[in-house]
């Protein structure tokens, strides 16, 4: 199958990051190279564009994509929270642009055989990187009802987390789990049936909980962010585009946290604590896409960028 994927907030992004054409930039999670692309085009001989992603099918497709820029890029199989080492085992100093578009590929979820999406019979995987032994399958078969609960409650906060958990228990104890179609039945039956329509499919929060514990999405997106904002030169930009309100919520902390760290008491006259900040907060609100975006890529709705400036 093709690695499509329509990159969101394309001009948006590439107009924060303020591209020098001599410059070092890192797209951290490459896709099928959408945002590179654009990014490449911008470069002189003296630039440099490092590509970073987890998943074989999108570094093979962004290969060829960015085929005509071979000169200025390297492509890495790699997960962007590592790109401290893997900046350093290109013997480069710090970037002056890093982006990040979070969260679950066109391709991936149109992949029948990745069982990312509950709109396919297929078997349970959920792999970014295919690599990992963990998948899907795994979690819905192993894991204790209390975490189940957790899982569905905290990454897909689904009010009918605890219900959904518990006829996810029951029903493994009968068979394993391992289809996406007998999850999505699992999961429909959890749910009282006037309540199964009018908000979207009865399945998306939970195989969205799922996906994200699969591939400790928000982990890695947390204990990364304080390394990004460090692998920035001065005036260098972190562009992140996030699609739902958990990521959104990390990355809008993170940023205020950089701009502003101090920890001393609101009384107290002076800083003691003796914490600098790292820059400045470019977007005090998110950057949305525009309504001819949101109709021709449904995916777009949810996406919200922010801005991180280093000083």
């Amino acid at each position: 199958m093709e690695f499509k994927h329509s990159s969101v907030l394309l001009k948006e992004t590439i107009d924060n990051l303020k591209i020098k054409s001599d410059g070092i930039y890192v797209d951290g999670t490459l896709g099928g190279g959408g945002h590179s692309y654009e990014i490449a085009s911008r470069l002189t001989e003296g630039g440099r564009l490092i590509g970073i992603d987890q998943d074989g099918a999108a570094i093979e497709a962004a290969g060829e994509k960015l085929f005509p820029f071979k000169d200025k890029i390297t492509i890495v199989r790699d997960n962007y929270c590592n790109m401290k080492e893997i900046l350093r085992g290109l013997g480069l100093g710090k970037a002056d642009g890093i982006l990040l578009d979070l969260g679950v590929s066109s391709y991936q979820l149109d992949t029948l055989e990745r069982g990312f999406s509950y709109k396919y019979d297929t078997a349970l995987d959920m792999r970014m990187d295919t690599r990992q032994e963990w998948n899907a399958k795994d979690i819905v078969n192993t894991c204790p009802e209390g975490e189940l609960f957790r899982i569905i409650r905290d990454y897909g906060e689904d009010r009918f987390a605890k219900n959904i958990a518990k006829h996810i228990v029951l029903a493994r104890q009968v068979k394993p789990i391992e289809t996406t179609g007998e999850l999505n039945e699992i999961i429909k039956a959890a749910i009282p049936a006037k309540m199964r329509y009018g908000g979207g499919h009865p399945s998306k929060k939970t195989f969205q909980a799922i996906r994200i514990a699969c591939n400790r999405e928000l982990e890695a997106l947390k204990d990364s962010l304080e390394d990004l904002a460090d692998c920035l030169n001065p005036g260098g930009r972190l562009c992140i585009i996030t699609f739902h309100s958990l990521e959104d919520r990390i990355v809008k902390t993170a940023f205020r946290n950089y701009e502003n760290p101090c920890t001393c008491p609101p009384d107290f006259p002076v800083c003691v604590c003796g914490k600098a900040a790292k820059g400045k907060v470019v977007t005090r609100k998110p950057i949305l896409p525009g309504e001819e975006e949101m109709a021709s890529n449904k995916r777009s709705k949810s996406a919200k960028l922010r801005v991180f400036e280093k000083e």
